[in-house]
């Protein structure tokens, strides 16, 4: 079975939609498909870290982790068009949307590439890393997302996530806090834990 959203090829047949969203104050036009997390709208998960995100202090870029069609990566591109993006997924028809999302939506100062996890992520000083963790592949992989994000920031660099209660997040900060210096919940909604683990 390889229709799940973390498989380089999805086999489940395109359906492609489109819509409208808005997200820090800057209007969006996506477009998803089958295959993708997240085929219809920005889902809630997602859209409660964008909002939530706060840039650190320090200078340098971005990393989005499971990027998907492309939602957390471009709406804090769109909004610090200083800063470079690096959005990257295993899912080839993720990647496809993210580069026709952000030409769609005017945004320049993004890289898509493909890479399970950091796989092919050679940079190692993000200011940066945001991801809605892929659950579903199962605790080890979310696991080793937490830790080698540690390994790709910058000192002072923070890994933001988020992530549902019912899915794990008293076990994900637990984990967290062996890694990270400083962990913090940052905000609570719908079950949902936005959480910010600095590097130090």
């Amino acid at each position: 079975m390889s229709g799940h959203y973390y498989s380089e090829r999805p086999d489940v047949k395109s359906d492609p939609k489109s819509w409208t969203f808005t997200l820090r104050n800057h209007e969006f036009k996506f477009t998803s498909d089958s295959g993708v997390f997240s085929k219809k709208e920005v889902d809630f998960g997602s859209r409660l870290l964008i909002e939530e995100f706060v840039f650190p202090g320090v200078d340098g870029d971005c990393l989005d982790v499971g990027c998907g069609y492309g939602p957390i990566g471009l709406a804090i591109a769109k909004e610090n068009p200083g800063r470079r993006v690096l959005m990257v997924d295993v899912n080839e028809r993720a990647l496809e949307l993210s580069e026709e999302n952000a030409k769609k939506n005017g945004i320049s100062n993004i890289e898509v590439r493909k890479s399970s996890l950091f796989e092919n992520v050679q940079e190692s000083s993000f200011a940066a890393i945001l991801s809605n963790p892929p659950i579903r592949a199962g605790k080890k992989v979310v696991h080793q997302l937490f830790e080698e994000s540690f390994d790709k920031l910058q000192a002072d660099g923070e890994l933001w996530i988020v992530i549902q209660k019912k899915q794990g997040a008293p076990s994900a900060i637990e984990k967290l806090q062996s890694v990270f210096m400083e962990v913090e919940t940052v905000s609570k909604s719908k079950g949902y834990y936005i959480i910010r683990a600095i590097k130090r």
